[in-house]
């Protein structure tokens, strides 16, 4: 039997086998490879420590502490509304609402839906209300939702003791309008409300965001680029949760709106509007045939040496601060204010001044008279007949006092508005030669009859 030779490059001696594993050099290059693989992943391992620590550290940093803070932005103060001597039409009084943070709301749909029925039980809202202004805003989760304005001490109290209890919901102090004078002059000021989507999409570019106050109609819409102020930024820091864990810190501060002054006089308002409702009333109470027409009305007094208005009433009228806050359907309803009440009660929300259109009335008999005498064909203390009623080629007109009877000058004309007075008046326009055309058309149109009047409603 031939002995064994032993070699060096065999492995140490295993008593289980007869002879020991050599190592070969297939097996060699298989733990050749196993080692410069586990070199690889352990320097690949070491360069992405690097990476993140060294080279990235301060910006991983900063996304970190983002992870932590919410940017809030802060609503600006509109600017007040006054008249013409600087009295207050529209000011802003501190307000308490409650929001809702979407993004940091419970993730179950069970525990949101609970704590949605809890916060509607304290700020006596519906529940589907809740529900439907946050679905509103579903696709804007970073700006909170406001889910009542004016809220109570006591309920801004219960919610802030039991934060733990109210994820997501935070209450806030922010300006909200008041009408001292309440449905004085409503017409004129109009009421702010949250911005609509379609408002939304044409205004975006103006620095409009979801969730604005904006003007909805009257001075409050018309000069609201003016009212709106600039608003602000702040940095709120949260836990993982959502909850505050400093206080706000203000970055940039909200720049409050300017003030815009009418050319409306409070007094002269205030006696136009209570002049307004003692007329409808009156004629409701003469019992006349017809007075159903006095169901409405209006008044607009001008200043004569420049245009500007001083007074603008329309009747029947709505108080504004019924879209203050949480705007309630029932609240609108009984003024008024929607399709299905609005008829019954004569259509509050429109303005008789300059949304309705009636026929000018007594109000062209200066214009007749004025183009008249400028045309020659009437001497003002001419005396006409002022009668019951005026005859013309078979047409009868009749006058709004039916029992006068007696020669009046233009003056007493003017002053007593005797309609048969001025009918003949407005007939003698057609005795002209008609190469002048129509001259009282000619002049009406002199004096403004046709065109929209210049801009005199506010000046900031």
């Amino acid at each position: 039997m031939a002995k064994r030779v032993l070699s060096r490059r065999f492995l140490p001696p295993d008593p289980n086998v007869e002879e020991p594993y050599r190592l070969t050099p297939r097996l060699a290059l298989r733990v050749g490879l196993l080692g410069v693989v586990a070199v690889a992943v352990f320097a690949t391992l070491l360069l992405r420590l690097w990476s993140l620590q060294i080279l990235n550290g301060a910006q991983l940093l900063r996304a970190a502490e983002n992870n932590q803070r919410r940017e809030v932005r802060l609503q600006a103060p509109r600017g007040a509304i006054l008249d013409r001597n600087g009295l207050p039409l529209v000011i802003n009084v501190p307000g308490t609402i409650v929001q809702i943070d979407q993004s940091t709301l419970p993730r179950r749909t069970s525990v949101r839906l609970r704590e949605l029925r809890r916060l509607a039980r304290v700020l006596k809202v519906p529940v589907g209300e809740i529900g439907a202004n946050l679905r509103h805003n579903r696709n804007d989760v970073l700006t909170p939702v406001t889910i009542k304005s004016g809220v109570s001490d006591l309920q801004a109290a219960y919610l802030s003791e039991r934060s733990d209890d109210f994820p997501g919901v935070t209450v806030e102090t922010v300006p909200l309008r008041y009408y001292p004078h309440r449905e004085l002059a409503a017409h004129v000021l109009g009421y702010t409300g949250e911005i609509s989507q379609q408002q939304l999409d044409t205004l975006a570019r103006q620095g409009y965001r979801a969730g604005d106050t904006i003007g909805q109609t009257g001075i409050e819409a018309e000069y609201d680029k003016y009212l709106r102020g600039m608003p602000g930024l702040a940095v709120k820091r949260v836990d993982s949760l959502g909850h505050p864990v400093a206080p706000t810190t203000p970055l940039v501060p909200a720049h409050p709106g300017e003030a815009v002054r009418l050319t409306l006089d409070l007094k002269l308002q205030i006696a136009a509007e209570e002049a307004l409702r003692y007329g409808i009333e009156r004629a409701r109470n003469s019992g006349c045939q017809g007075c159903w027409y006095s169901n409405g009305g209006a008044i607009v007094a001008l200043d004569p040496r420049d245009g500007s208005i001083r007074a603008l009433a329309s009747n029947p009228t709505y108080p504004p601060s019924l879209y203050v806050g949480r705007v309630r359907q029932r609240a609108l309803d009984a003024a008024g204010l929607t399709a299905r009440s609005a008829r019954a009660m004569n259509y509050p929300a429109l303005d008789r001044a300059i949304d309705a259109a009636y026929p000018p009335g007594s109000t062209f008999k200066p214009v007749t008279a004025l183009a008249a005498m400028q045309e020659h064909i009437l001497q003002p203390y001419e005396p006409l007949a002022c009668t019951g009623q005026y005859t013309n080629h078979g047409q009868v007109f009749k006058n709004w006092d039916p029992f006068v009877n007696e020669a009046m000058t233009l003056p007493t004309a003017l002053a007593q508005s005797c309609d048969t007075y001025f009918y003949q008046v407005g007939y003698r326009f057609y005795g002209m030669p008609s190469r002048l055309g129509p001259r009282l058309q000619a002049w009406a149109s002199r004096f403004g009859f046709g065109r929209r009047p210049p801009s005199t409603w506010a000046r900031r």
